[in-house]
């Protein structure tokens, strides 16, 4: 018989709303049944085995694995550098914070360079510790590169595109560019009809190409407000466009450097909770400490967990994890537990296609779950049935 788990006591975040004194059974790698309180949980098939492991976590949330789709780095190590060892010690890190499925991504380089780290990573997709790679560059605007090398940036051309897609075997799922730039409207239907998410992002349109750019398929912003035109009452800009479409998810970084408050609450009440995807941008500075990590070719400085380009003094990605994402969003964004869940886990686990087995706590779905204190601090990581951080009880 496979190895059951289950958790008591605990307010459990399902898409319906939250269960007071819910519970979980796990068995082997799924989720065999959620509800109420009770030592098997409300529509858990079976009678308990005898040898089934029981987890009170009475004054504990329990909510589904957290899903980023934008990180390039964690732990000091990073996605760019095509190492499967520095690969793997990014996945472990931000598993240790909540993050259970994360898409990798990479950072400007040249053609070649890219094309070997899209093979290395979705080597790692395959065996299943990656949900796909996610490029980000070389195909952005100059005028808004942030922490990107402007010598390896270049325009959207279709073919490099498809050399990129390519080399990922199958395994990209998402490509940032800026559409206003030569062939990029082209490689957005690209994109768009190879099952690949077109995002938005490092743009310098403005507001009709930006609704031009969604039209033909492009479905995601990425970091909205960062690395884009400002929002204006006369030029409203690539901000307007993309929250006012329904068509498209924005994802948001709250680690409270990349936006104010005030403005995080402005996007998420436009979107609306469907629409957001609570994203951690980090780099290697992720899970570690102040002090100086490389991202791609470009070398960043990291102070009071604030990272910075050493020259040009640009943000450079951040240094933020899901939990401490969530933890913001819902004690000082004021956010609802249920709409911080949806925006960390159910919205980007639909966007990668993932949904009917991760993102959300139902019966047949993965065991990947996180377990929070009363203070919404990280106690406990289960991915696919094993524990990654056991809580304590």
């Amino acid at each position: 018989m496979s190895k059951r788990t289950v958790l008591t006591g605990a307010r459990v975040v399902v898409p319906e709303g939250v269960r007071e004194n819910g519970s979980v059974v796990v068995e082997g790698r799924t989720l065999a049944g959620i509800g109420p309180g009770g030592p098997a949980g409300a529509g858990a098939p079976g009678t308990p085995a005898p040898d089934a492991e029981t987890l009170d976590l009475s004054g504990h949330w329990i909510v589904p694995g957290f899903v980023d789709l934008h990180v390039h780095g964690g732990g000091g190590a990073s996605f760019s550098a095509g190492s499967h060892e520095e690969s793997l010690t990014v996945v472990r890190t931000h598993r240790a914070h909540g993050t259970t499925t994360m898409a990798a991504s990479t950072v400007t380089g040249d053609l070649d360079d890219l094309s070997r780290q899209a093979a290395s990573l979705s080597e790692l997709a395959e065996q299943g510790d990656l949900a796909g790679v996610h490029f980000e560059g070389p195909f952005i605007s100059c005028n808004r590169r942030g922490a990107h090398d402007e010598s390896l940036l270049r325009d959207p051309d279709p073919g490099d595109v498809r050399k990129l897609l390519d080399a990922a075997r199958g395994r990209a799922v998402m490509m940032t560019l800026a559409p206003e730039r030569p062939g990029g409207l082209d490689s957005v239907r690209l994109l768009a009809d190879s099952g690949v998410i077109a995002a938005i992002g490092h743009t310098d349109g403005d507001y009709e190409g930006t609704r031009e750019a969604v039209d033909a398929g492009a479905t995601v912003a990425t970091h909205l407000f960062n690395a884009m035109p400002p929002l204006g009452h006369r030029q409203p800009g690539p901000i307007a466009a993309l929250l006012e479409d329904d068509r498209v998810t924005v994802e948001l970084i709250n680690d409270g450097t990349h936006l104010h408050p005030a403005v995080l609450g402005l996007a998420f009440e436009a979107a609306g909770p469907d629409r957001v995807a609570f994203i951690t941008d980090a780099m290697g500075a992720a899970g570690m400490g102040d002090g100086r990590y490389p991202l791609g070719g470009l070398e960043v400085e990291v102070r009071d967990g604030v990272a910075r380009l050493v020259e040009g003094d640009s943000i450079a990605g951040s240094t933020l994890t899901l939990d401490q994402a969530f933890k913001r969003a819902v004690t000082v964004d004021r956010l609802p537990v249920a709409d911080t869940v949806q925006a960390l886990s159910a919205n980007p686990a639909r966007l990668l296609g993932m949904a009917d087995r991760v993102g959300s706590l139902e019966p047949g779905k993965l065991a990947d779950l996180v377990v929070l204190d009363e203070e919404f601090t990280l106690t406990g990581v289960m991915r696919q049935g094993s524990w990654v951080v056991r809580p304590a009880h």
